[in-house]
């Protein structure tokens, strides 16, 4: 009896390259990253690596009007925000772990070490705003994060210790970062996406000490 194991089957299937339409097309270049970026040499890396498309982006392709909407507001987030790489990272890190969102960890594992974080803080991330190590501001962000996702709003002790080191425009983006990520999310927890190999290295560990802002 052949008791190999099921292929894995996502809730939606990544769409062929083959089947792209135009439409889908134009709807992806929306995330064509900037050259200078740390995502446009990963791009080429996949590319000269012959890697397939990454799957989120087949998934998407199966919604190109959605995509395209969505992904207008997600370039904005990812290329043209007012926090820093650094900041933007730290904070999609935890949104992935409270959200116990899989993909969308591995993707920023690898990009968070890109814009700057160290092996040692993003293994803290786990831990939380708390966890020694943090200076005010990335405790602050990650607090953030935290009020955000488990309650729907910023506590004003939180916000007064962000104010004094972000403007109104910088506020605002990481808002919209934290709430967008959270979206990603439950999207990619829903999809079922496989991991691509690149990603199945950094695996979604298990939140320190109390996670009870998910209502977990």
């Amino acid at each position: 009896m052949d008791e190999s194991p099921e292929p894995h089957r996502p809730h939606i299937p990544p769409l062929p390259r083959a089947e792209w339409t135009r439409e889908v097309g134009e709807a992806l270049m929306v995330m064509q990253p900037p050259a200078d970026s740390m995502y446009a040499r990963r791009k080429a890396d996949r590319e000269k690596d012959g890697a397939r498309p990454v799957a989120i982006f087949g998934v998407l392709a199966n919604h190109p009007a959605l995509t395209k909407a969505f992904l207008t507001f997600n370039r904005h987030l990812l290329y043209e925000a007012t926090i820093s790489d650094r900041q933007r990272e730290l904070v999609v890190l935890r949104v992935a772990l409270l959200r116990r969102a899989t993909y969308e960890y591995a993707q920023h594992v690898l990009a968070g070490l890109e814009a700057g974080l160290t092996q040692e803080e993003i293994e803290r991330v786990t831990a939380g705003p708390d966890a020694p190590g943090w200076d005010t501001l990335d405790a602050a962000l990650l607090r953030a994060t935290d009020e955000l996702v488990g309650g729907g709003t910023i506590t004003p002790s939180t916000w007064a210790v962000l104010a004094a080191s972000l403007d109104r425009r910088q506020l605002m983006d990481l808002i919209f970062m934290i709430g967008a990520y959270e979206t990603l999310a439950f999207a990619l927890n829903c999809f079922d996406l496989e991991l691509e190999s690149d990603l199945a290295a950094h695996p979604l560990p298990p939140l320190s000490g109390d996670d009870s802002t998910t209502g977990g």
